[in-house]
């Protein structure tokens, strides 16, 4: 089973459910965070790397000696990563989506392929829960092939708990697809709500069942119970907002080690989301 954690907004908790979800089914499970631009889940658990790796797209290089300026190359490419001014063909490799129509439409064979560094990729383990997650280079704005690189990670024999990035953008979609269930992280502030609404809509495209986690449940008021109730939306677990709860966050440490009694909760609610899934 593919669970992916995700929320409309940053700081919501997001990872806090994944991680602790993660080692609450330690021997089960492993957890890859696709929270690209800013991977934190690692700080919680502390894994052992066991390899690093660059990960590249590959983006257009131009064969001057058999380019004839036809500037079909350029007509495809609907991110103008490709431009023909006067007598030069210009490449702009940060805009390029490496779809290979360049090099498709190209008469001469003057386009061949390089790789365009992106970010890294790891892989380790935590005891028995394995883990993997991806690092975007900084100003690298395509966050999607990186997360798809660290999905590629996913041991079909165990069960992968996805942190995604916060939001409803495309790197957001890219971790959500084609998994079994959505389970989203919210607050029952305004703001929450608000982009509550805006992840619900994006699930629903998506077509993948879902449930809903309040975190710091008792704080603010009741209107995102009452749009989970209105959208059939189930609330699958509350957290209380409590002070050891924060502290224990500060430091780096994982709420099923400093108050042990929610590990139980969290198995509960893998139990649940496997019911939604199975039924």
């Amino acid at each position: 089973m593919i669970i992916s954690i995700a929320s409309g907004k940053g700081g919501t908790g997001k990872t806090t459910i994944a991680t602790n979800l993660a080692v609450s089914l330690e021997d089960e499970a492993q957890i890859l965070d696709c929270d690209v631009e800013e991977p934190n889940a690692h700080l919680f658990l502390n894994p052992l790397m066991d390899k690093t790796e660059a990960i590249t797209t590959p983006v257009p290089e131009i064969d001057k000696d058999k380019c004839n300026l036809c500037g079909k190359c350029a007509e495809i490419c609907q991110f103008k990563a490709i431009v023909v001014i006067a007598k030069t063909v210009l490449t702009f490799h940060e805009l390029c989506h490496s779809c290979g129509g360049c090099m498709e439409v190209c008469p001469e064979n003057a386009i061949t392929e390089v790789g365009r560094e992106l970010g890294t990729l790891q892989v380790g383990h935590r005891e028995n829960l394995k883990f993997a997650d991806g690092k975007l280079r900084v100003g690298e704005a395509m966050a999607p092939p990186l997360i798809k690189k660290v999905r590629s990670r996913i041991d079909p024999d165990r069960i992968a708990i996805i942190d995604a990035p916060p939001g409803t953008s495309c790197p957001v979609i890219t971790a959500m697809a084609d998994t079994d269930f959505v389970l989203l992280v919210t607050e029952p502030t305004p703001f929450g709500l608000h982009d509550l609404k805006l992840a619900v809509g994006a699930v629903k495209i998506l077509g993948i069942p879902a449930g809903l986690v309040i975190n710091r449940s008792d704080m603010g008021d009741d209107k995102v119970r009452e749009y989970a109730k209105s959208v059939d939306l189930p609330i699958l677990m509350e957290i209380p907002f409590d002070r050891k709860i924060a502290e224990a966050y500060s430091r780096g440490e994982l709420l099923v080690d400093v108050m042990p009694e929610f590990k139980e909760n969290f198995i509960k609610l893998y139990k649940r989301i496997a019911q939604i899934v199975n039924a």
